[in-house]
């Protein structure tokens, strides 16, 4: 035994280098297959599907894998790097399910526990169409498992509601608004914003609020002019609600469609009345659509006008019936008129519980009301008291009195009915016509003789105008020029006056000046005869004093003697004077000749 296990070392202190650089090999090839083979790389906004290639198999009915299980697997990989072994597992690259904003997902489950009887929407975890929606995002779904539809998220227009019917859950009570997880109109609305909604869930239809309009239009029957919505800043918002409202479009075109359907109108046969006016916006003929029993054709369409903009659409339900009745007096009137109702946000659910959308509102309630009241309240009424104004508008108060009081108890308020137009048989317009055009003559006349009587007056008055007119001016006149004569004398007294003050005050000038010289003459005067007679009394106290005139004579002339005076005595010797005076300096010449002086 210790023979082997010498042996055994020695083999492998004599190929271990090898071992090592086997070990090294089988190191480098399993990492570059781990590297190479097994790597693979998930980039963003992808997600990575997993299929087993072994396992234990799935269940009946299971259509992804679990963790241990053969197959597509459930849980997905998002992005990121990962090493699957190629040979038990495959994968597949694809795309996350993103969610753009303005959209929302419904997401059908393929997986997950079956729904119990009588539900079809599912909560997460069981198989169906899931209860809740997804809004704007990113998601990693397993498309094998779930299946994705994007719709538009829900956009209620300003001026308007959304009534929100549940379509799942237990039946609410009949007459009674449905609550939470109850099928049936609940009684909160939706009001103007974004919705994120499942219309598997729940069905949300848009209506008006505020005031809407029922105009009856003779011959051409009558339509409900439903108001422009608020156009939206914001272009995408816009978008979604062009297609909300033309989604409401559809279905009230569909609405009418069955309508009209069920019930086909007869054929039409027109009956031509002509008049001519008699009173401003009060009555004329028009022709009307009857049938052959002459009741009025009942006909219900949608007209959808062009945009006034990108992001407005204004509807019409047009319903061609008019108002139609027999006066007091036997004559047969039609109306054209125009009621203005309002359906406030708070009743609105219950009014679309108890008959539906606008259509149906106007169809059902509105109109046989307008039609009923109007031709009661009608029949009361002479045809005469429908041309002249004061009865038309007694008429037309009652009518919105009756309408209001009715309709009232439907939630529906009515602020106006306003009689537009009234057509009556020409048998009795041709009478009041021409009673009304004598009356309107004599008024006319009177107000022609008013007329020139005032204008004569005017004329009169005109002449006082002009007469006084003159008078003025000829008064302005005499007053500009008194005003100019008096002006122009004390101008002149003015002048008159500054030239005298002048006058005075250079006389008084004069005078001061002459006692000005005189008395500078008499100062001067004065001054020279106490200066000379000082300097005489001076002298005279000189004299006095020298007693002598020579002597004083001499006492002046060397006063009066410069102080830089030199004297200079030259003494004359052999010779004439002139030749010694050469010899001495010029100074000495000037002191000889002050010497000689």
């Amino acid at each position: 035994m210790k023979f082997k296990t010498r042996k055994f070392q020695f083999w492998v202190a004599d190929h271990g280098r090898q071992i090592g650089s086997i070990l090294v090999s089988l190191v480098l090839l399993t990492g570059t297959w781990v590297w190479g083979f097994w790597r693979f790389y998930v980039p963003p906004d992808y997600l990575a599907v997993l299929v087993a290639k072994i396992g234990e198999p799935l269940r009946p009915g299971q259509i992804l894998a679990e963790p241990g299980q053969k197959g597509i697997q459930e849980l997905v990989l998002g992005e990121g790097r990962y090493f699957r072994n190629p040979i038990f597992y495959d994968w597949e690259i694809i795309p996350i399910t993103l969610i753009p904003p303005g959209k929302v997902a419904i997401i059908t489950s393929k997986i997950g526990n079956d729904l119990p009887s009588g539900e079809f929407l599912a909560d997460r975890g069981q198989k169906g169409i899931w209860r809740n929606v997804l809004g704007s995002g990113k998601y990693r779904l397993n498309p094998y498992g779930y299946n994705v539809e994007l719709i538009d998220a829900l956009s209620i227009p300003i001026g308007y509601v959304g009534v929100v019917t549940g379509l799942s859950g237990k039946q609410a009570v009949a007459g009674e608004f449905a609550g939470p997880g109850e099928k049936g109109v609940r009684e909160d609305v939706l009001h103007p914003g974004l919705y994120y909604v499942n219309p598997k869930a729940l069905q949300v239809d848009v209506l008006e609020i505020g005031v809407n309009q029922v105009s009856l239009v003779g011959k051409k029957g009558g339509e409900v002019i439903t108001k422009d919505r608020v156009s939206s800043q914001n272009a995408a918002i816009g978008a979604l609600q062009e297609r909300v409202l033309a989604e409401q479009h559809r279905m009230r075109s569909l609405y009418f469609a069955q309508r009209d359907a069920q019930v086909a109108p007869p054929e039409p046969s027109p009956q031509v009345q002509t008049s001519s006016e008699l009173e401003s916006d009060s009555f004329s003929s028009s022709s009307r659509s009857e049938d052959k029993a002459g009741a009025p054709t009942p006909m219900a369409k949608m007209v959808r006008k062009s945009p006034k903009s990108d992001t407005s659409v204004e509807t019409i339900l047009s319903l061609d019936q008019m108002v139609e009745f027999p006066s007091r007096d036997g004559f047969e009137i039609s109306l054209d008129m125009t009621v203005e109702f309002e359906l406030l946000p708070e009743h609105i659910a219950w009014v679309y519980r108890s008959y539906g959308d606008l259509p149906a509102v106007v169809d059902k309630i509105i109109m046989p009301q307008i039609l009923s009241v109007s031709r009661l309240k009608g029949s009361a009424y002479h045809a005469k008291d429908f041309i002249v104004g004061e009865g038309r508008e007694k008429f037309q108060k009652d009518l919105t009195e009756a309408l209001a009081h009715i309709l009232i108890g439907k939630h529906i308020l009515v602020h106006n009915a306003l009689i537009r137009q009234v057509n009556a048989p020409l048998q009795i317009l041709d009478p009041i016509q021409q009673s009304s055009i004598a009356v309107e003559q004599d008024l006319t006349n009177a107000e022609k003789q008013n007329t020139a009587r005032k204008q004569a007056d005017l004329n009169t008055e005109l002449s006082l105008i002009d007469q006084a007119g003159e008078r003025v001016a000829q008064e302005t006149e005499r007053m500009k020029a008194e005003i100019k004569a008096d002006q122009e004398r004390q101008v002149a007294q003015t002048k008159a006056e500054s030239l005298r003050r002048v006058s005075e005050i250079e006389k008084e000038t004069a005078i001061l000046r002459a006692d000005r010289t005189r008395k500078l003459g008499e100062a001067k005067a004065q001054v020279v005869t106490l200066v000379e007679g000082a300097k005489a009394a001076g002298l005279s106290v000189r004299m006095t004093a020298f007693r002598d005139s020579a002597a004083y004579t001499l006492w002046t002339f060397a006063n009066s003697l410069s102080d830089d005076l030199s004297v200079r005595v030259l003494h004359a010797g052999q010779g004439t004077l002139w030749t010694d005076i050469e010899k001495s300096s010029l100074g000495d010449l000037a002191g000889a000749r002050i010497l000689t002086h």
